[in-house]
């Protein structure tokens, strides 16, 4: 027998062996797969946000059906995704309250002070480590988008101004934006939060009003004149209790720089007929 057919059919004998190895292996380590988790995955938006708390859509659906995630977590997919994920698991649910981005800065090009040209990478972080901002404000918006490029959906946009304006129809509340920000602007608000303090500093009056024309001085002037008490100062900022409050912008009106402001139009004579019920 020549040499060369020797060592074709010594070959094809290995091939053989760890073909029988490879699937008695197969069998031996085989791991059944719950064929939901994958049906989960399929309704998923695939978008991958972190949304949910987990690092992509198939990692939430295992959780889903082997850790007994809560099947209404997804906030980019919405009502829809939650009905259909409860369909598969043949249970109940109801989505959360929907959370829209707000930017707690004003301090745009007119309004903050600047306190060199910044001419380095356009991202956050890199202008934090190496100049710490060119704004005066150290709390204030950095202005280079860093959250604008981390948003999967399109629900940040970077305004003329200098600060990123929200489109609350393309905002899904995924919290991408958030992560992205080394100094917080970025904060999920209750789409139903009726009023909000567009403003991070934590610095006296004084000190607030020599970097930013429209930063909150925390006078406290908005929690004195709230008639429902709910607001409290924290760290001279107001904090606003979302049960408590009416929306009837008492607050907005008094303050004397305009960082409070209204999130959402309110109707007075449903706030006429709502403190009569009350009554």
């Amino acid at each position: 027998m020549s040499p060369i057919i020797t060592a074709v059919l010594i070959m094809g004998a290995l091939g053989l062996c760890l073909s029988l190895f490879l699937g008695i292996a197969a069998k031996v380590f085989y791991v059944e797969v719950d064929p939901r988790i994958e049906e989960i995955a399929d309704v998923l938006p695939g978008a991958n946000c972190g949304g949910c708390g987990y690092a992509g859509c198939s990692d939430y659906a295992e959780a889903i059906v082997t850790k007994n995630e809560k099947p209404n977590k997804c906030v980019a997919g919405g009502a829809n995704v939650v009905e259909a994920i409860c369909s598969i698991l043949g249970v109940s649910a109801s989505l959360e309250e929907r959370k829209i981005v707000r930017i707690l800065c004003r301090g745009d090009n007119n309004n903050a002070k600047r306190i060199f040209e910044y001419v380095g990478a356009k991202d956050c972080y890199a202008a934090i480590i190496s100049t710490g901002g060119n704004k005066a404000c150290e709390f204030g918006c950095i202005g280079l988008g860093s959250c604008v490029e981390a948003c999967p959906f399109g629900g940040l946009s970077m305004g003329e101004n200098g600060i990123p304006v929200v489109n609350e129809d393309l905002c899904t509340g995924c919290g991408s934006c958030v992560n992205a920000c080394p100094r917080n602007i970025p904060k999920l608000f209750p789409a139903s939060q009726k009023v909000a303090v567009l403003c991070s500093s934590q610095d006296s009056g004084k000190a607030v009003k020599s970097v930013c024309k429209v930063g909150c001085i925390g006078c406290g002037l908005c929690a004195k004149k709230c008639p429902e008490k709910a607001i409290t100062m924290v760290n001279s900022l107001p904090v606003i209790d979302n049960e408590k409050c009416t929306g009837c912008l008492e607050c907005v009106n008094k303050c004397p720089t305009k960082a409070m402001v209204a999130l959402i139009k309110v109707n007075k004579e449903e706030k006429i007929e709502e403190k009569a019920h009350a009554a």
